[in-house]
Formats: C-alpha cells, sequence, structure tokens
C-alpha cells in the first residue's frame, strides 16, 4: 500500500497561484478547489477539484433569478481544463445542481464521464424536459440547449448506486445517501490516497419520505459542504408543519385562496403528504379542494414508486399497504385552463421562487385581494419574486411591467432539506475533516457560518472562495514502492542499491525486474532485432584483419546459400554482432538493439564504408602504422611538432594497449584518420557535445572566469565544478555530485563523433575490449574517456 504523509501548507489568492517550487514539493502535489458558480451564493452549483493532474467536476447547474447564458456557471474562467475533466459527478436532480449539464456535455469541450444515482438520472430527464418545453414559450433567444442536446446527455450519463465504487484513471469514487431529495448523493472522491468529500445538498434529518444523509466511515482530508442556512436552526420538524397547516389553514378559512409555489419535485412530495394527512384529520375541510398542478410530478411519481426502497422504513411499511403518493383529497390539474377558480382552495403551483409559469400566473391573479395568501415553504435566492415579497413590499411589478398592489398575506415556512447549522456542525464533528470549503450560501451567511466553524473547531481551516477564484492545499503524498518478483532475493538494507523497471498506475509504485514484467503487469518487454546491408567488394582478408586487431572477440564460421549454393563467411562480434559476407557485393549485419550493440555496429559499420572507399588507408595486421608521411602531408594544425610526437610515439611503442582490462567503463577510441577528421579537432567536438547534452539535461549553465572548461552547475544554492577536458565533478553534496558523475558516464556511452570510432565492450559479459598485447598495468585510475588524436 501507499502510505501518506499529509504536509498541509494552505494558499489562498485571488488568481490561480504559481507556487514557488522548493522543500521536495511537485508541482502536482497542489490540490486546487474552484468554485465556478455557488461561490458565495446560492444557485448554479459547480465545482472543480484538481490534483495529480486529475479534474473532477461537481455539479453543473443554472442560476434561479435569471435565464439563458448568464445563468450558467463561470466556464470561461476555467475554460483550458474543460477538455480534461475525467468526471463530472451530479449530486441530485435539482435545476441548481443539474440544469446546466446537456449545456456542458453538449456545447463545451468537455469529454469525460458524467455519473448521477438511479432516480437523479430519471427525474432530470423529466425535469429538463418541463425546462425545455418552458424555455421555448417564453423567450426563444435564451434557449441553452433543446430536447436533442439534452436526450444526448442522458446517453452519456452512467448510474451508480449508494456506497457503490467507481474506478476511472486512477480516480475512485464513492457514493452516499445526501437525504435532501430522493436520489441526492454526497460523492467521496480519492486520488492518490487523499480523500474529499462534496456533500451538494443534504439534509440529516429523516422527514416522511427520506432517510437522513449518513456519515461516511473514512477519514477525510477536504470537505466540501453546503452553506445555505449558515448559523439559522431548523425549528424541530412537528412545530414547522404545525406552522404550515395553520398558515394555510387561516387562508382557506377566510375564504382565501392559499397558493403555496413549490419546486415540481423535492419538497414537493413532502408538503402533498402533510397536506393530505391534515386534510383526512380534519373534516370541516373536506369540501375545499387541494389543487397540485403539475403534468411533470405526475410523470415522476412512477420515478418515486419504483425506487420506494430507497426511502425510509415508514413510507416502505405503508407502502405494502397502499401506495402514499396517491393523495386522497388532492387533485392533479393539468394547467389553470382547467381551473375553475371559484371559491377558497389550495393551489401547489411551480415553480418555487415565482419567477415565470404557473405559480407566477396565479400570484398575480391574487396578489390585490387581502383575503388570499401566499406560504412560502423552502429557500428563496436572491433577485426572485420570492424573496423581494417576504420584505413585505407594498406593490409589485408583473410580467407585462404593470404595477399593482400587493394586499394579499405572506408567510414563509422553510420546508428546505437542506443542512442547519447544528446538523452542519454535527457533520464536521463527526468526520473531523483538516479543511472544510464552504459553498452554496450567500455570502453573509457564509461568512457567519465560517467565524461559529473557527471558533468551535479550532484546529480546522476554514475556506470560503468565492465564484472562478481558487484554493490551494498541499497534500505531499509519501511515494512508497514495493517491490515485486526477482528484482529482490532478500530484504534490501539501508544505503542499497535497487535496479530494476518501476512501473506507475493509478499513483501505485512497483519495483520490478525486466523479465518480471509480464507477469505483473500488461506490458511486455521486447528486443528489436537490426538488419542493415552495406555494399562492400574488399578482399576478405582485409576485412577479416582489420575487425581482429580491433575486437578481441572475433568468431570466424560460413554457411552455404541455398539459392546459390556458394558460401559465405560469417564473423560474430562479442556473440552479440552476427555479419555475413556475400563476397563482392555487400555485408549485412544483424545484431538485437541495445545501447552497447548499437555502438559497437556504429564503429563496425564507420570501419567498412572506410575499408570500402579507401582499402589504402588501412594496413592488414596493423590499423594504426599508415607511413607518418602520408599524415604529415594533411596535417594542417598549429600543434603539428606534437601531433608527430604521440604518433610516432604510438607507431614504435607495440606494447600500448588501445583498451583496458581493469575497467568497465573504458571506451577504446581507434581513430581513423581522414582529412575532414584532421581539420577539426575531435578533442573540442567532444567538450561541445558533453555540454550540450548536460544542459539538455539540467538546463543553462555558468562557464568559470578563470577556466572556459570548467562549468559551474547550481541546483537551489548546491555548487557543483564540472571539468570538461578530464570529465570530473567537484561537489560538497554527495548525492548530487553522484547525480551528474552518472549523466556524464551515459553521456561518454553515447557521444561517438562520426570521426572518431569508439568501441564500448558489452556489460552483460564483461568482456574487455584491448588488442593483442594485453597489459593490466595500465588501468585508468579516473574512468575518464581517453581520445587519442
Amino acid at each position: 500500500m501507499v502510505h501518506h504523509h499529509h504536509h498541509h501548507r494552505y494558499h489562498h489568492n485571488q488568481n490561480h497561484l504559481k507556487r514557488p517550487l522548493k522543500g521536495g514539493t511537485e508541482d502536482d502535489d497542489i490540490l486546487e478547489i474552484t468554485p465556478i458558480g455557488s461561490g458565495n451564493e446560492v444557485g448554479r452549483s459547480c465545482v472543480l477539484l484538481k490534483y495529480k493532474g486529475k479534474k473532477i467536476m461537481f455539479d453543473c447547474g443554472v442560476h434561479p433569478a435569471y435565464s439563458g447564458l448568464v445563468s450558467l456557471p463561470f466556464f470561461d474562467s476555467v475554460e483550458s481544463d474543460i477538455p480534461d475533466i475525467d468526471l463530472l459527478l451530479v449530486s441530485h436532480f435539482h435545476l441548481d445542481h443539474a440544469a446546466a449539464v446537456p449545456y456542458f456535455v453538449g456545447k463545451t469541450k468537455f469529454s469525460g464521464r458524467v455519473f448521477m444515482t438511479h432516480p437523479t438520472k430519471a427525474i432530470y430527464g423529466m425535469l429538463l424536459a418541463d425546462f425545455v418545453k418552458v424555455t421555448t414559450i417564453t423567450r426563444d433567444d435564451d434557449m441553452l440547449f433543446d430536447e436533442k442536446d439534452l436526450n444526448s446527455s442522458l446517453e452519456k450519463i452512467e448510474k451508480v448506486r449508494y456506497r457503490q465504487k467507481v474506478e476511472h484513471n486512477g480516480i475512485k469514487v464513492t457514493c452516499f445517501n445526501a437525504g435532501h431529495v430522493l436520489g441526492a448523493a454526497m460523492f467521496m472522491v480519492e486520488i492518490a490516497g487523499v480523500k474529499i468529500l462534496y456533500t451538494g445538498d443534504f439534509s440529516r434529518q429523516e422527514d416522511r419520505h427520506l432517510m437522513g444523509a449518513e456519515t461516511p466511515p473514512v477519514k477525510v482530508d477536504v470537505l466540501i459542504i453546503e452553506s445555505t442556512y449558515g448559523v439559522q436552526v431548523h425549528e424541530p420538524r412537528l412545530e414547522r408543519e404545525k406552522r404550515f397547516t395553520t398558515s394555510v389553514h387561516d387562508v382557506v378559512s377566510r375564504g382565501g385562496r392559499c397558493l403555496i409555489p413549490v419546486f415540481a419535485l423535492g419538497r414537493a412530495q413532502e408538503l402533498l403528504l402533510i397536506l393530505d394527512e391534515y386534510w383526512i384529520a380534519n373534516p370541516s375541510l373536506h369540501g375545499i379542494p387541494i389543487y397540485y398542478a403539475s403534468a411533470l410530478a405526475k410523470k415522476c411519481m412512477g420515478v418515486y414508486r419504483t425506487y420506494i426502497n430507497m426511502m425510509n422504513d415508514r413510507v416502505r411499511a405503508q407502502f405494502d399497504v397502499s401506495n402514499p403518493f396517491e393523495f386522497k383529497y388532492i387533485s392533479n390539474i393539468k394547467g389553470i385552463e382547467s381551473f375553475d377558480d371559484n371559491g377558497p382552495c389550495v393551489f401547489m403551483a411551480s415553480p418555487g421562487m415565482l419567477q415565470s409559469g404557473l405559480s407566477r400566473q396565479l400570484f398575480e391573479r391574487w396578489c390585490t385581494s387581502k383575503r388570499n395568501g401566499v406560504v412560502i415553504p423552502g429557500y428563496s435566492v436572491e433577485g426572485t419574486l420570492a424573496k423581494h415579497i417576504m420584505s413585505e413590499p407594498t406593490e409589485i411589478t408583473r410580467l407585462d411591467n404593470v404595477s399593482v398592489p400587493l394586499n394579499l398575506s405572506v408567510s414563509y415556512v422553510s420546508f428546505s432539506a437542506h443542512s442547519d447549522f447544528l446538523q452542519t456542525s454535527e457533520f464536521i464533528q463527526e468526520i473531523q475533516p483538516p479543511h472544510v470549503v464552504l459553498v452554496h450560501g450567500d455570502a453573509n451567511e457564509m461568512s457567519r457560518l465560517r467565524n461559529a466553524l473557527i471558533g468551535r473547531f479550532k484546529s480546522i481551516n476554514v475556506l470560503t472562495p468565492k465564484n472562478a477564484q481558487s484554493v490551494s492545499l498541499e497534500f505531499r503524498p509519501e511515494k512508497v514502492a514495493k517491490t515485486l518478483g526477482s528484482v529482490l532475493t532478500s530484504a534490501p538494507q539501508q544505503g542499497d542499491l535497487v535496479q530494476g523497471i518501476l512501473v506507475t498506475k493509478d499513483f501505485i509504485h512497483h519495483i520490478v525486474a525486466p523479465n518480471d514484467i509480464h507477469n505483473y503487469t500488461n506490458l511486455k518487454t521486447n528486443t528489436i532485432k537490426q538488419k542493415l546491408t552495406i555494399p562492400f567488394a574488399q578482399n576478405y582478408h582485409i576485412l577479416y584483419s582489420t575487425l581482429e586487431q580491433i575486437y578481441d572477440n572475433i568468431e570466424e564460421s560460413e554457411e552455404r546459400d541455398v539459392n546459390t549454393n556458394s558460401i559465405k563467411p560469417i564473423i560474430t562480434i562479442y556473440n552479440e554482432i552476427k555479419l555475413t559476407y556475400n563476397i563482392g557485393v555487400s555485408i549485412v549485419l544483424e545484431w538485437n538493439s541495445n545501447t552497447v550493440n548499437d555502438m559497437i555496429c556504429d564503429s563496425i559499420i564507420a570501419l567498412v564504408s572506410q575499408i570500402e572507399s579507401n582499402p589504402l588507408s588501412i594496413k592488414v595486421r596493423n590499423p594504426l602504422s599508415q607511413s607518418l608521411n602520408d599524415i604529415k602531408e594533411e596535417i594542417n594544425t598549429e600543434n603539428l611538432k606534437d601531433q608527430e610526437e604521440k604518433l610516432e610515439k604510438r607507431l614504435k611503442d607495440e606494447e600500448t594497449p588501445i583498451g583496458d582490462q581493469s575497467d568497465p567503463d573504458n571506451i577504446v577510441n581507434i581513430k581513423v584518420l581522414n582529412k575532414k577528421s584532421r581539420k577539426q579537432s575531435a578533442n573540442l567536438d567532444l567538450i561541445t557535445q558533453v555540454r550540450s547534452l548536460l544542459e539538455e539535461q539540467y538546463g543553462k549553465m555558468t562557464t568559470d572566469e578563470t577556466n572556459p572548461l570548467i562549468l559551474i552547475f547550481d541546483l537551489d544554492g548546491q555548487k557543483a565544478l564540472i571539468h570538461l577536458e578530464s570529465l570530473q565533478v567537484e561537489c560538497l553534496d554527495n548525492i548530487l555530485k553522484q547525480k551528474l558523475e552518472n549523466s556524464i558516464k551515459r553521456i561518454k556511452l553515447s557521444v561517438h563523433p562520426i570521426n572518431n570510432i569508439q568501441i564500448i565492450n558489452s556489460n552483460n559479459n564483461n568482456e574487455t575490449l584491448n588488442n593483442d598485447n594485453n597489459n593490466d598495468n595500465n588501468s585508468h585510475e579516473d574512468n575518464s574517456v581517453e581520445i587519442k588524436n
């Protein structure tokens, strides 16, 4: 298992943060939360979470006080993130949490997966079909999406059950019951061991038909929670129901019409259950009709019946006898046309905030009479008519812009299935998260709640980001890698080097031996076989004797060509490279590709090409014994004298070995001289190449003022000097020194200027490269490349 050491550092900034990387923090150790709706407001819930390169969006709703594009979350503020969002998790079917989904799925670059619970998806489909119809009737230019967009979004939505775990791309998601409305869910997301819980709208109180929210049985690192009611405390359920039924009774007993604006689904079902029960208990009311004008709710009742097992015991027990959602005194009517408005009645109509539709029409019809009344049963958002009339204005403006007096009585009884202060603080007490992010509450309620929570929970970090403002938290998990298979025969001791292939999947790391990789992963190892044909028409003896002097492990054999029946000589070098000579025509080189073999083959190709183009430059038995005069003619450098002395010494001194047995990293450099190479210094070439390869890996380096062949490398104040001539590293920090030395070692293996032929031994079979005269005493002390000019 990967263990986590959570190290929290909190960054809070209006802009997206560019954090200084220090103290071992990696860029993806920062968890970022950005509300692009519901930040210091109620409506258009939409929160983006980013961590370890994963991106998740919670909810995607519209703002009830606006219509058209302005009601959407601020998608443009996260435009660059949208194509990479892995998941969209929708907590419940209310419009302020789900109505922007068809737009987001169909009209942005989002291509991730979408999840909802079974009832949420079913009711979402019906609610939004109605939303599309209403939008079409009222304002054509303001349509966010049409039926086609809605249907194609439905095809993409995947369904989850409570407590079901879903894994996608290294992200683990678990769904919990949130109370609130049928099918409402909280989502627990786990990325690299860090757990984030998004509550959506939740209620811990059981009501007539729903169970209260559950508490996830795991340790949560970050809690994103609603703050709709701030520090308010709901009145006890029975008192609240009594106030509600009394308010309704008062209006009808004075001969008035009682309007109850509700959302088609959610609280409406709760209120219908309460009213039906109250009417049954009060025979004097039997003559007064209760109307519920919602074809939509009628449709959705099928869903309520289907998912009765997701409701509480009371409803389930009652359902065995009769369907609690078939009401005795409530009649469902299609709309205002079939409504005979004579005498007192109770009328439940949607939408809940009186912005448009049937509830607005009836309100405008009834608002001038003192006899009538309106009972607002839930939370009203700033900017809506329902919120406005709660401040008891003397007049209101109708949809046709005419002002009329407001005489009807206005009462407010909150049946909101949102968490209040007691439920929220109890929930936080049980979960004990180190960080709490508040969303879905207006700025004042939210800041009151923040202060109250900080007062109560001293150690908790409470954040209240505004829309499009990010909060960043640092979680630095300890990276633990498990070894699998034959990579270790016994437990490693401190300081041991472990060699293998590091395989990382979904934030879990394993070290395996290359030959075990197919046992423990879906990966396979492959060998690349290389085959190359080089034109060659020279004498076989020249070829063999030249190769024999350079490579010390060389074998001859032959094979018969089936087609031509001729014999082909074969030379095998280091048991790895097969060279077949089609006499007088070409050489075919075959080898298994790896760094070492590729480099040896490079040198063979250069050598073969040299023999082919100029066989006289190669003297049989000794490729170095060119006549001094030939060379002198072509050398055109300032230090001619030095070069002559060196060459004479090499030609005289037959005992000097080219390679050296004791040093596995020794690179032997046999220089086949040609015009081009003599005009430029190989040494300088190599230095330039080493420098550029180092800078490619570590970034720009400065040159020492006193000596241009010394590079200065600075890593967070740790300095290192690199001597380009000797390729030595000076550094006080051993780890950095080791790192640079390893890089130089790799560069030494790969740098081979085309005018130099360098041969490296194969580490696999520990064979060394030397010529016929071995001399153990001539080993290099410093492993550095020896360039022979």
